[in-house]
């Protein structure tokens, strides 16, 4: 057996650190950059800016989010569909909020009757598509969620929903809780990640779901196969759940910015969501390496609890991450900007 001198650990744990320190992105957070507590004129925008998702134009980034506005006389919540436009020179800078909802809000007994959270957009020839959560109330369980599509025909300003029902929903193998779609097109195939719930747990008396990262692929858009497999192995234990698999395809691969959580007592800084990496270069089989990540929660502040719902863009150079802070976004969203580049 090799004798391992104190020398060798040493310089094998040294050599590790440098290896690991010289492979580990470097996010430089730049602040928050909406806030919605901030707008007054607009009742069914209170709180929340949730799941960031960018559409860029020549002059300006629009930000599409989900929002709620303050609850009912019953305790209960309905969340909308947004954007906030953003100077594209200072992205700081709001040059204009939607006036109102993007999407409106199911009939009774639809999927999205009480809510839509969140939204991806691509834009497809002259138009721009939305794939969105859906959400309603239950029984047994506060909630279930399938993902449907709108299209808008104005650049994105409102939406139209192509039915009343989803394009993708519950099945043998994903039985409840298909959502946080994230819409990419690569090699004129349409990909669409999202998460899909395994179970309920119970957590402190309340039940929560476990959820996992997965994908279904198209030829238009409109009708999809379903992978049926999860695509990210756990790193905590089986009952991590796992949310916004946002993908990006730089320097011959593609990388996966998600985020994840603890299933039970998450809501707090010690099991609460992080971000976590993977890589692929056929977006079937992926690597997770969250120890490259390189962003965490702060010291102290809006995200020092969690971070979570990570988008990740490129935009005149620069690699920019949006990304939700405490209570999943209650207080608005943050930028990180890369050092570097994604490797």
């Amino acid at each position: 057996m090799k004798n391992w001198t104190l020398n060798t650990l040493l310089t094998t744990h040294i050599a590790y650190y440098k290896i690991t320190q010289e492979t580990m992105f470097n996010w430089k957070k730049m602040g928050r950059v909406f806030i919605p507590q901030e707008v007054k004129d607009r009742v069914w925008l209170k709180d929340f800016a949730q799941a960031p998702s960018v559409l860029i134009f020549d002059e300006f980034v629009r930000v599409y989010f989900a929002c709620r506005p303050a609850p009912d006389d019953n305790g209960q919540y309905v969340s909308y569909s947004a954007y906030v436009d953003l100077n594209r020179k200072n992205l700081f800078e709001v040059k204009n909020i939607a006036k109102e909802p993007i999407l409106a809000l199911g009939n009774r007994g639809t999927f999205d009757e009480f809510g839509t959270y969140p939204t991806s957009v691509i834009r497809v020839k002259d138009e721009v598509w939305g794939f969105y959560a859906g959400w309603t109330r239950c029984e047994s369980v506060p909630f279930n969620v399938a993902i449907g599509l709108a299209i808008s025909k104005n650049n994105g300003e409102s939406f139209q929903k192509i039915g009343e029902g989803p394009i993708l929903s519950y099945s043998v193998n994903e039985p409840f809780i298909l959502s946080g779609p994230k819409i990419r097109k690569f090699n004129d195939t349409f990909y669409l990640f999202y998460i899909a719930g395994s179970v309920w747990i119970e957590n402190n008396g309340k039940p929560e779901p476990v959820y996992k990262i997965r994908l279904a692929t198209s030829s238009d858009g409109l009708n999809w196969t379903k992978l049926d497999k999860n695509l990210i192995e756990d790193k905590i234990d089986i009952t991590e759940a796992q949310a916004s698999p946002d993908v990006i395809y730089k320097n011959g691969k593609y990388h996966m910015f998600f985020c994840y959580r603890h299933g039970l007592d998450f809501r707090g800084r010690e099991k609460g969501y992080r971000i976590g990496y993977a890589t692929s270069i056929d977006l079937i089989n992926w690597i997770r390496e969250d120890d490259k990540v390189g962003i965490d929660v702060s010291d102290e502040g809006w995200d020092s609890e969690m971070i979570s719902y990570p988008h990740v863009f490129e935009l005149d150079g620069k690699i920019n991450m949006f990304y939700l802070g405490n209570q999943v976004g209650k207080y608005g969203f943050g930028m990180a900007e890369l050092s570097g580049d994604l490797i």
